[in-house]
């Protein structure tokens, strides 16, 4: 092995740009197999078990070893051990490592330009990273992933909070070399995606224009949670509530969260900007262009071979005397061509990630091009045919359509479906559109690639917070609310349409989900203009029109959600029908053989017994006789699911549950009547036991009766909220 330590030369880059990145040597990964297989390959395996033993072996016979590449990807044993997560012993055998290395020996770098440091802040071990960091600062400004990517960025990428906490304050502010607004931009982003908000405030704080060089507001769009608060229990929610009561008596204003505070930093800076400018950061980037591997755009070589065939089918077609006629039927063949390609892009558009818009742009621009052709060509045919005219004009039409087509072709319009605005109401994010509202009113009237405004967008996704908001903005609703997308819907056919199952996953049932749906579309129908309830879309649809096609299956799917909940109560409540039945004939204690009276008749846990006996029998009864007659004999039309069927589940479930109820207390004093004298413990200890089915029943439906009165009488608090948001402070949404 001497030969190889000698030998050794540093293999660093030639290019000059590189001229400072520090390679580990290969002689070793290069050298003789049996060396490799002797040094390299034990070496690796001590480093990734952090056997220190093992490689202290190693390292006491040949030092140099700490320098070298013990993979093809030039990794040394300190790069295998930093990326290490598992065992044990890491820190220790990195330290001992570490030890034994030069400060310059910790900046070698591995094919992808990582050093140590680089990868264990990807790992996520602080540690590690305190260790390295303590003998070499320089590393903190090293970048990785090709050049480009400090270590710090790499420990947010990963969420590794410490790591990042503990770089950072050790990067001098991001002052350091190798910074710029674009890479600290950068690691805002990633701390906003991770929620280590006190570190991206931080560092708006000390730049504050950073703002305008990242994309931290369509971050922040994306993460309603952020502003929301936390789920907390009773005695939280007491102490939050006595707290917000004391600050509005003494005027002092609550404690904003980090998220909150960092949106508005970075906001009140954006505003000041001039109007372009906020609109160039709120719109964002336009969607890529997807490129096939011949790089010209995705579907247009299909749609440029139906142009060079219509063309020149259409000039051979010059000196004919039937020529008008078959212009005609060329023309009908292409439109049908065209026809089919929109059904291939269709299928494709399913197939096909990432590539929706563009694929429906397509799809809108064939249609137009052949109802244009159509209709034009339509207006020649009714003329005297075989006319020179005739045949002259249609060749000239021809060729405009196709320069038309061409030109839309080659410039397709740019989609732009990052915009912030309109991700925030898509995901509801109604604190965040809010805080932009309130310092730039104009944002209302914004629209997206579709003519939608964000109120559009939040009622298509049901966000009534957002929507909410409309109450707030006086008669301006009027104006917001009648636009239309560009198929002709209006914001109550935006109702009509299915919702994502996504957005109604916190409701209980299929039942329950219609009746959300039914509450918007009234609350909708009374927010816009009476015109406009009964405007029809493209499709020739009414709002309700759409509403009861696209909802078809989910009444279906209530009405059986609604008799299977039937069904199941019903079979519990014969039971328990069945039992205290025949409980009441065969009191505790038995009767007199005497007179027939029972013995125990005087004792008030015998007359408690009784009552609750009978209250349990009659409940009982009426639920399944409700649940028959009011649940299994409705109609399910789609207005039912509104209030008349929700009460007649509230009605039934609540006899079922006083018949549980009072059953279960029958059951338990009948032992009271029995044992309490000098056994008392004996129903006291059933007592107990008795409450194990009451507390699983209640778990099982109690929790579906209550979901279901909140969601009828609950929803009128849905809409229309009594306290303002928009123009308040500390906006609570």
């Amino acid at each position: 092995m001497s030969e190889i330590v000698d030998g050794a030369v540093h293999n660093g880059p030639r290019d000059p740009l590189q001229a400072k990145t520090k390679f580990a040597l290969t002689d070793l990964i290069h050298g003789p197999k049996k060396d490799y297989l002797e040094i390299g390959v034990p070496l690796y395996e001590a480093s990734i078990k952090c056997d220190w033993e093992a490689a202290k072996k190693i390292l006491l016979a040949i030092p140099e070893l700490v320098r070298y590449s013990i993979t093809e990807n030039g990794e040394t044993a300190l790069h295998i051990a930093a990326s290490a997560k598992g065992p044990k012993h890491v820190e220790q055998f990195v330290k001992n490592l570490v030890d034994k290395m030069t400060k310059e020996d910790l900046e070698i770098v591995n094919k992808n330009h990582n050093t140590a440091l680089y990868l264990a802040a990807a790992a996520g071990n602080v540690e590690t990273v305190k260790i390295m960091v303590e003998k070499n600062k320089t590393l903190l400004t090293i970048p990785g992933a090709g050049g480009a990517m400090m270590p710090v960025y790499a420990a947010s990428l990963f969420g590794n909070y410490e790591v990042v906490k503990y770089l950072y304050d050790n990067s001098h502010g991001l002052h350091d070399d190798g910074w710029t607004d674009t890479n600290r931009g950068w690691l805002l982003e990633k701390c906003v995606e991770s929620d280590m908000f006190d570190i991206a405030l931080d560092i708006v704080k000390k730049f504050p224009h950073i703002g305008r060089v990242s994309n931290v507001l369509g971050v922040l769009a994306r993460k309603p949670e952020a502003f929301r608060e936390k789920e907390s229990n009773i005695i939280e929610r007491t102490i939050k509530s006595v707290s917000a009561f004391i600050h509005s008596k003494m005027g002092t204003p609550e404690k904003e969260s980090e998220a909150l505070q960092l949106l508005r930093t970075v906001w009140e800076d954006i505003v000041q900007m001039d109007k372009n400018d906020i609109d160039r950061i709120l719109r964002g980037a336009p969607d890529p262009i997807i490129m096939s591997e011949s790089g010209s755009v995705i579907h247009t070589a299909r749609l440029y071979k139906h142009l060079n065939k219509l063309q020149v089918e259409t000039q051979n077609i010059t000196k004919d005397e039937n020529q008008v006629s078959k212009l005609k039927n060329l023309v009908s063949e292409h439109a049908l061509d065209m026809h089919d390609e929109i059904q291939l892009l269709i299928k494709e558009n399913k197939m096909a990630s990432g590539m929706g818009n563009q694929v429906l742009e397509l799809q809108k621009l064939i249609s137009e091009y052949i109802v244009k052709i159509h209709d034009e060509t339509k207006n020649l045919f009714t003329q005297k045919a075989g006319t020179p005219d005739q045949a002259h004009k249609l060749h000239e039409l021809i060729n405009q359509r196709i320069a038309v087509m061409r030109r839309a072709i080659e410039n397709p319009k740019r989609i732009f479906s990052s915009r912030v605005l309109f991700v925030a109401a898509e995901v509801g994010n109604t604190t965040f559109l809010v805080e932009l509202i309130r310092l730039y009113p104009d944002l209302i009237w914004k629209i997206n690639d579709n003519g939608l405004s964000i109120f559009h967008v939040a009622v298509k996704h049901r966000h009534a917070g957002i929507y909410n908001l409309l109450y707030e903005i006086g008669a301006m609703k009027d104006m917001i609310t009648p636009l239309r997308d560009e198929n002709g819907n209006n914001m109550l056919h935006l109702v009509g349409q299915t919702v994502n199952r996504k957005q109604l996953e916190n409701v209980s049932g299929g039942a329950l989900e219609m009746q959300k749906e039914l509450l918007w579309f009234e609350e909708v129908k009374s927010m816009i203009p009476p015109s406009y309830r009964e405007r029809r879309n493209s499709d020739d649809l009414t709002p309700h029109e759409l509403f009861s096609k696209e909802h078809k299956d989910m009444v279906t799917q209530g009405e059986k959600w609604m008799k299977d909940i039937a069904s199941q109560c019903m079979v519990v409540a014969a039971l328990i029908a069945t039992m205290v039945f025949a409980a009441a004939f065969t009191v505790p204690g038995g009767y007199d053989q005497n007179n027939g009276i029972p013995i125990f008749h005087s004792e008030t846990t015998f007359k408690v017994f009784v009552v609750a006996d009978a209250i349990s029998l009659f409940s009982s009864s009426a639920s399944i006789l409700y649940m028959f007659l009011s649940v299994f004999t409705s109609r399910y039309a789609e207005r039912d699911f509104l209030v008349s069927l929700p009460k007649k589940l509230i009605v039934g479930l609540s006899y079922l549950f006083l018949s549980m109820t009072t059953m279960i207390i029958a059951f338990s004093v009948s032992f009271f009547v029995l044992y309490k004298r000098g056994l008392l413990w004996i129903p006291v200890l059933i007592s107990v036991f008795a409450l194990i089915p009451f507390g699983i029943y209640v778990k099982a439906q109690f929790i579906l009766l209550s979901d279901v009165i909140r969601s009828t009488y609950g929803s009128r608090y849905l809409f229309k909220p009594r306290k303002h948001v928009l123009y308040y402070e500390n906006p609570t949404v």
